[in-house]
């Protein structure tokens, strides 16, 4: 799934007034933290996600690693936050065609 510069600033209109729901700790990106951000994906489809590394490099390759493993969609990044997107079964989300 892609989405168009204007489902983009959509989502990122809805993500504005979330908090980050996951929290990478100083074991970085583990199993765990993954199968959590799987988790909060299915039940809410639109999520923040906490980086706590200010190297670019390093960021980069997790938020990478983190949409491929999830199949999530990246939104933005802004500072350590992550924003992702994976629509779920049920599609609470009503995403604008155009």
């Amino acid at each position: 799934m892609t989405l168009n510069k204007k489902q983009i600033q959509y989502l990122k209109g809805l993500a504005h007034s979330l908090k980050p729901v996951v929290l990478l700790g100083s074991n970085g990106l583990t199993e765990a933290v993954i199968a959590e951000i799987d988790y909060a994906l299915n039940h809410h489809e639109l999520i923040k996600v906490k980086i706590p590394t200010d190297d670019r490099e390093t960021k980069g390759l997790i938020v990478e690693a983190i949409c491929r493993e999830t199949n999530a969609i990246k939104v933005q990044v802004i500072g350590k936050t992550l924003i992702i997107y994976r629509q779920s079964e049920e599609k609470k989300i009503k995403i604008p065609k155009v």
